[in-house]
């Protein structure tokens, strides 16, 4: 079983989870810029973590056999501090970047008219640099959050067919299926969506499986970095074929993100150290 997961943040996991990862099947992934977990001070703490999605993440995942991609973006939650929406005006020098194959996570969190601004401003960046967009949907009120996200992105020069609606749900997935977005479902142990959940909407959407991703988002809170190895056993138990899965493990993340240009699946041999750093300890 080989997979893609084309959501999940790295940054906040061990070089354990690289190892299950990679024993698991997992041979690429997409990492969206994202929140430090409290409050950033200055446009300059985005600037070093951007970099650092660039750079020392992918030399982990490296040491490990997985290729590594990213997003960048403001992200939702982040749009509403003053402090950081300067970021806005130096995203531009980020997204020419050959790593960055989205613009993301970008959406809604609580869908203020900050965010309003922040998410036409970043799909305009994203049709001005020919790369799809990575959308978070918010986490409460989903459906008229849903609503909200979609009459923004058809009022933007980036088509529908370059986006991915993520987040989703049971009481979203046909609303953004009409859309003519692709769907994104993040997999977790507590809350959101789990491995069950995700197979029965495999099973009842039949004709959207081809425009659908499946992710372990895997961020601060308890998460899972193996919930895209679940999907994929789950689905075998209720008789998905090996076929039906590598489309939603692999093939579909691939389409998405290789509408970038700038996706590069084979891993070289990793240098021995990223800007004189290394991920030994002990010995020489």
């Amino acid at each position: 079983m080989r997979i893609f997961d084309p959501h999940i943040h790295m940054t906040s996991r061990t070089t354990d989870d690289y190892e299950a990862m990679y024993a698991a099947g997992v041979r690429a992934l997409v990492e969206p810029a994202f929140w430090l977990g409290q409050p950033r001070t200055s446009p300059a703490s985005f600037f070093d973590s951007f970099d650092s999605l660039l750079g020392w993440e992918p030399f982990r995942a490296a040491q490990y056999g997985i290729a590594h991609h990213c997003t960048i973006a403001l992200n939702p939650k982040e749009a509403n501090d003053p402090r950081c929406t300067p970021v806005l005006d130096e995203l531009p020098r980020y997204l020419v970047k050959d790593g960055v194959v989205a613009v993301g996570e970008i959406g809604y969190d609580s869908m203020t008219p900050a965010e309003d601004h922040a998410l036409a401003a970043q799909l305009q960046l994203a049709a001005e640099h020919q790369l799809p967009a990575l959308v978070h949907t918010p986490h409460r009120d989903k459906a008229a959050g849903l609503k909200r996200t979609v009459d923004v992105i058809r009022e933007s020069p980036l088509p529908p067919d370059r986006v991915v609606l993520d987040h989703l749900n049971e009481t979203t997935v046909r609303d953004a299926s009409d859309s003519g977005c692709w769907l994104g479902f993040s997999i977790y142990p507590d809350t959101k969506m789990d491995e069950d959940r995700m197979v029965a909407i495999l099973r009842a959407h039949p004709a959207e499986r081809d425009r659908i991703l499946v992710n372990s988002a895997a961020d601060w809170g308890r998460s899972d970095p193996l919930k895209t190895r679940k999907v994929g056993e789950a689905m075998l138990a209720a008789g998905f074929t090996e076929d039906d899965i590598d489309q939603v493990l692999w093939r579909n993340p691939v389409a998405f993100y290789g509408l970038s240009g700038r996706l590069v699946l084979d891993v070289e041999d990793p240098a021995a150290t990223h800007e004189g750093n290394s991920i030994l300890r002990g010995g020489e």
